[in-house]
């Protein structure tokens, strides 16, 4: 309940006089309690959001999660142990477009507290020990610069090394990481070498594909996996529906390039809402014998 100090009741006059009141306090809302839903268009309790695993319990719409719910959400309590997380990016371009790109990861390192896009690292899932990395796109819209290339593949070089199973959660709606020019594109090359030489040491790597995938990450390691998994109407593929319809010049099917359109088209291999996705990763361990 709101409390009226005296200070605001009375007027500051030597006489002490009563202060006009306008009218009755009102109780605001507080900020933050809600949320808008890009789904159904409702307004949605934004706790009981959080409580659902980042989903709309009106029409199933899965928000945006943060890496580090992600962890939490898929492994069991306590138990990932984060790797590689001083890799800082560097501004070897001295890139500058509306500011400079030096500023540009100072200002997102402390609006996300992320070093840069990805959490990589060992964890347990339903008592399975695997390698799992996370992209975020709330960083930089989760592109992949050097030090996510570079934590990747160190991640799937440490799952060989100890014959893990691998699972990546894509989050990228930029792909390769334009700031850092040919160091950002070499990155598509040098982590699809190291899954390579991972599968072919009879590795497993489990994809996941959240809204959105996109770009030189759709285009490299988040479309190697033995299972690809996606999560329902995420958005994946190289460019945006609005850039391919511009170049191509034609109407494009209803749904192109979510993940239910890529399923019916044999790019994925199964969609999996969120509250099923760790019992899934657990089944495709257990069956693959890992």
């Amino acid at each position: 309940m709101n409390q009226v100090s005296r200070a605001d009741q009375f007027a500051s006059t030597g006489a002490g006089a009563p202060a006009e009141r306008s009218g009755p306090r009102k109780r605001g809302v507080p900020e933050g309690l809600w949320v808008r839903c890009d789904g159904c268009s409702d307004t949605v309790f934004r706790k009981r959001v959080e409580q659902n695993l980042g989903v709309c319990y009106e029409c199933g719409h899965h928000f945006y999660v943060a890496a580090g719910t992600r962890i939490r959400q898929l492994l069991d309590e306590d138990s990932f142990e984060e790797w590689f997380a001083n890799l800082s990016p560097a501004d070897p371009l001295e890139f500058c477009d509306k500011k400079p790109y030096r500023d540009r990861l100072v200002d997102e390192q402390r609006k996300t507290g992320l070093k840069d896009a990805c959490v990589v690292g060992r964890g347990y899932l339903r008592g399975r020990p695997l390698v799992l990395g996370v992209t975020d796109s709330a960083f930089i819209m989760g592109s992949m610069g050097s030090v996510v290339g570079e934590k990747l593949t160190r991640a799937i070089e440490a799952a060989t090394e100890r014959n893990l199973p691998l699972a990546i959660v894509s989050a990228s709606g930029g792909g390769a990481r334009m700031h850092e020019g040919i160091l950002s594109l070499m990155q598509m090359g040098t982590v699809s070498a190291d899954l390579g030489r991972f599968l072919e040491r009879g590795g497993l790597f489990i994809s996941v594909l959240t809204n959105h995938t996109m770009g030189g990450v759709a285009a490299s390691f988040a479309s190697l996996g033995d299972v690809v998994l996606a999560e329902p109407k995420a958005l994946v593929g190289f460019a945006g529906p609005r850039v391919v319809q511009a170049t191509v010049k034609i109407e494009l099917p209803d749904g192109f390039q979510t993940s239910e359109f890529l399923l019916k088209h044999g790019f994925v291999d199964r969609i999996v809402p969120r509250a099923e996705l760790r019992s899934d990763i657990a089944r495709i361990i257990d069956y693959c014998g890992k």
